[in-house]
């Protein structure tokens, strides 16, 4: 058999698979065992589907691809959660992603998905067609379910970022070429796709194994525990909120359920009954404190450590990252930031909006996990014999912390982290049935309860009062989702389907405003900060959880920590203040511990914070920071920006969600710049309303 994309020449004019000869010859395992091997080359892939050995090859070659780089950076922020400090401001296209301001050219919109999703799913579809031919067997069945299960989750990820899409289940050589639709496909509607895929994903969990039965060393690959999680997953899309409008006539968008109820009731009841599946199997649970770790903790540091062992338990579905020929960028912005030393000079790309690090509930163990606070610095010149340092941050640079750079094994190139990507978590399970339960039953269950409440004692909050009211209820599960998942690239996706995301941005900004003010509900939040300094290991696997501090408001203590030193010559008695004040809290500190106050409402490169910094023994990078300037640099209090809102909570043009419009910018335009790109080449693509 001829290479079948060579002798199809139309194809060549199909936009939606410009990374098709790219994408077939990709055909690396992303199992475990596999990861480092060269890739596949055969393009024959009639000898492909020959023997069952090298279709699974090509199956585990699916995987490739299915997590873009630029849509779980890009759209993983503007969450209300997680926000980009990309340097260049309203010039960055992400920091313009992450406030919606979207327009049909790039630097504005994401360019890849379409492109990205669409090869995954020609070779999924060339995969179900030359499957379907060989004899039937227990483990053809199984791979055809796989191949299938890939193809829904590449399905997902179009819809949930532009809506109606062209639906393709055919490889592109059983297509008509003489059907201007094959050429040039049409939107189709995303209810008839998304009812194809769940009935796809529920025949897999007929046939897929239990990863017990399966003999996988990780869940790299799906199983029945992570298929199930999936379907639930689309299934609550598929009921939820989205953009909607006439595809005939372009016009209507407004966010919208699909019309037909009863469909939406048997959506929540396909969720609820694939979430009951995982919860009643009873081999899947939350990590547990261990070795001193929360559990929460534990979670993450080991999955940061590839001990899959310990993580197995929860994390249903990651793909593989990890060799020369699979690593991807996936969390090089989202970390702590580092400037040289073992970990090199990373730049934190993205941090934590302060109203989220400060919603935490007291003794909440997922705050410091998913926040950090500090930034990995050296004290003087950055040379070998340098020390490096956590340097304590303000309330304009938190960053995210689940996959820091210390809790990593080595990475095998520096662009690359070796991180795996988490896609569907036990967490998420139960959380996912404590909102079917909610729905289907008008208000809360004790079904629903107990799930939730697994999640709510891992992190140690299990006393915290749960709503008994429907809307209320559904309202904690969004905050629930909030403090469980930042910075697992789906929070933005899910406000939307659960139409909150108009809501949740409102009110975030009023609460940046409130913080900014030191208002309401943050009236009394502590303006100075005592840090302790606190050197780096500078090495992988290092379990380094949070940077020691003291809140100061005794009016006493507040004289003395302001009136930092100017000279050297006063720094040990400025010291020697200091530890007092730490004394005076019940905190244990010795001579040679060093302090450092920091106004957390002013800029971390203020005279007060620089001052204070070098006064502990910061000398060249008393000031700095690899983290993107546009934040860092800035206050977050309005009295410390001479009155006004500093531009990036609001004002300047580039305030917080500044391109936000209800009923348009929940959705991204297709890209129109130039060739290559859906609407340039696709006379029959048609554009998101209102662009």
């Amino acid at each position: 058999m001829k290479n079948r994309y060579i002798t199809s020449g139309f194809l060549r004019k199909l936009i939606i698979l410009p990374a098709i000869f790219l994408a077939v010859s990709s055909m690396n395992s992303c199992s475990e065992d596999f990861l480092d091997q060269p890739a596949y080359n055969s393009l024959d892939t009639e000898s492909v589907f020959n023997n069952i050995d090298t279709a699974e090859m090509y199956v585990l070659g699916c995987y490739r691809g299915v997590i873009p780089t630029e849509m779980y950076y890009q759209l993983g922020a503007g969450d209300t959660v997680i926000h980009s400090s990309e340097d260049g401001s309203t010039n960055n296209s992400k920091y313009n992603i992450c406030n919606y301001q979207y327009d049909a050219y790039t630097p504005n919109t994401i360019t890849g998905v379409y492109s990205a999703m669409y090869a995954v799913i020609e070779r999924t579809n060339i995969a179900v067609s030359g499957l379907s031919k060989m004899p039937e067997s227990a483990k053809r069945n199984v791979l055809i379910a796989e191949a299938k299960a890939i193809r829904a989750f590449c399905y997902y990820n179009l819809i949930r970022v532009y809506g109606d899409v062209p639906s393709v289940f055919k490889p592109l050589d059983e297509l008509d070429p003489n059907d201007p639709g094959t050429l040039y496909p049409k939107r189709s509607s995303r209810d008839a796709i998304y009812d194809q895929i769940i009935g796809d994903l529920q025949e897999a969990t007929t046939v897929i194994p239990n990863f017990a039965q399966s003999g996988y060393a990780t869940t790299e690959r799906l199983t029945k525990q992570g298929v199930n999680a999936l379907l639930a997953r689309i299934a609550l899309y598929a009921a939820g909120y989205s953009l909607r409008w006439d595809l005939n006539t372009g016009s209507g968008a407004m966010m919208a359920r699909r019309s037909d109820n009863t469909r939406v009731q048997q959506l929540y009841q396909i969720a609820d009954n694939a979430c009951a599946a995982i919860i009643n199997g009873g081999t899947n649970s939350l990590v547990q404190a261990q070795s001193g770790k929360s559990g929460f903790e534990a979670l993450w540091f080991n999955f940061d450590q590839r001990k899959f062992s310990v993580t197995n338990t929860e994390v249903l579905w990651q793909i593989a990252e990890y060799g020369a020929n699979t690593n991807s960028a996936f969390g090089v912005y989202a970390n702590e930031g580092s400037r040289g030393g073992t970990y090199g000079s990373r730049k934190a790309l993205q941090f934590v909006l302060p109203s989220y690090y400060l919603s935490f509930n007291q003794g909440d163990t997922r705050r410091d996990v998913s926040c950090t606070s500090y930034s990995v610095y050296f004290l003087n010149s950055g040379n070998a014999s340098d020390t490096w340092v956590n340097a304590g941050t303000t309330f304009s640079c938190i960053m995210a912390g689940k996959f820091r750079m210390g809790w990593c094994v080595a990475p095998q190139a520096a662009d690359a982290r070796n991180l795996n990507i988490p896609i569907l978590r036990y967490a998420d399970v139960l959380l996912m049935y404590a909102e079917t339960q909610n729905y289907l039953n008008g208000g809360p269950t004790a079904a629903g309860n107990a799930a939730l409440m697994q999640v709510r004692n891992r992190a140690g909050i299990g006393s915290v009062p749960l709503p008994s009211g429907q809307q209320a209820y559904e309202s904690a599960i969004v905050q629930e989702r909030k403090w469980e998942f930042a910075g697992e690239f789906n929070l933005r996706t899910d406000l939307i389907r659960m139409n909150r995301l108009a809501s949740e941005i409102e009110a975030t900004k009023q609460a940046m405003k409130n913080l900014s003010n030191k208002s309401g509900a943050y009236a009394n939040t502590p303006v100075y900060r005592l840090y302790k300094l606190e050197k780096n290991a500078q090495i992988y696997g290092d379990p380094y959880l949070a940077l020691k501090y003291i809140d100061i408001t005794n009016p006493t203590e507040i004289a003395t920590i302001s009136t930092v030193p100017t000279s050297s010559a006063n720094y040990a008695a400025y010291q020697t203040a200091l530890r007092a004040i730490v004394t005076a809290h019940g905190q244990t500190t010795t001579a040679d511990d060093k302090w450092y106050p920091t106004n957390m409402f002013q800029a971390y490169t203020s005279t007060f914070n620089g001052n204070a910094r070098k006064a502990a023994g910061f000398l060249a990078g008393f000031n700095q920071l690899q983290i993107g300037n546009i934040i860092y640099t800035k206050p977050t209090g309005s009295a410390e920006n001479g009155g006004t809102y500093p531009n990036w909570i609001e004002g300047g043009g580039d305030g917080l969600f500044y391109g936000f419009v209800p009923n348009k910018t929940e959705l991204l335009p297709f890209a129109a710049a130039s060739a290559g790109h859906p609407l340039v080449d696709n006379p029959n693509l048609t554009q998101l309303p209102g662009y």
